[in-house]
């Protein structure tokens, strides 16, 4: 869902750098960068990484201008926290745009979109089952990991939608028609593949999942 310079109006991309620049110096201040000082975490974050560059590469076109791909963007929220899964999809979009498959002028607008907005999403709904469900580990897999990987792509690709249109780029109809009835068939393989993954990493390498916590949600199962 990476959106080219050419199909809106040069202040929105002004808008989206401050607001994203903003964020990126909160994230690199208040960091957890000390998680990465152990070898097998720095591993597994670039290695997590590279293969959503990979992935980030095989695209389905929606729009002219625009095409969906696994976004992984609630996949790094829960192995390393929000703040370095904004700092892994940050790198992952500035790989995408260096090789040719974004523009570089409008990398802070796709960076909110792509990333700000689905990690954020994804965080928020692990709290909410922190706090009002009970700490089972199938609720773990499936609210954080499915339902949040899902409606993380919906709120993204509400928001890159209502960029497209309130900018100008297309109209409300043609969103509405071409755009909009696919969020189900997007959301679904994305949940599918993000659960899938965390419940086999917080199986066999709960370690690699720093908002896993085994003693909450194994104990007494």
């Amino acid at each position: 869902m990476s959106i080219p310079f050419c199909l809106l109006s040069t202040h929105w991309y002004g808008v989206a750098a401050i607001l994203y620049g903003l964020i990126l110096a909160f994230v690199v201040r208040q960091g957890p960068w000390a998680q990465l000082k152990e070898h097998a975490k720095l591993n597994a974050y670039l290695g997590t990484c590279v293969i959503l560059m990979v992935l980030w590469w095989i695209k389905t076109p929606l729009l002219p201008g625009i095409e969906y791909h696994y976004l992984g963007a609630t996949l790094l929220t829960l192995m390393f926290g929000w703040r370095l899964a904004v700092m892994g999809v940050s790198l992952v979009l500035a790989a995408s745009t260096l090789n040719g498959n974004a523009d570089v002028l409008s990398y802070p607008l796709n960076a909110l979109l792509m990333g700000i907005i689905p990690v954020m999403v994804s965080h928020w709904i692990l709290k909410v089952g922190e706090r009002f469900l009970p700490p089972n580990f199938f609720v773990y897999v499936f609210l954080a990991g499915y339902w949040g990987s899902a409606l993380a792509m919906i709120s993204a690709s509400l928001a890159t939608g209502a960029v497209l249109w309130l900018g100008g780029a297309y109209s409300f109809e043609v969103i509405a028609d071409r755009f909009f009835p696919l969020l189900f068939l997007l959301a679904v393989p994305e949940g599918m593949i993000t659960g899938v993954l965390i419940a086999m990493m917080a199986v066999f390498r709960p370690a690699w999942v720093s908002t896993f916590d085994d003693t909450r949600y194994l104990r007494g199962q």
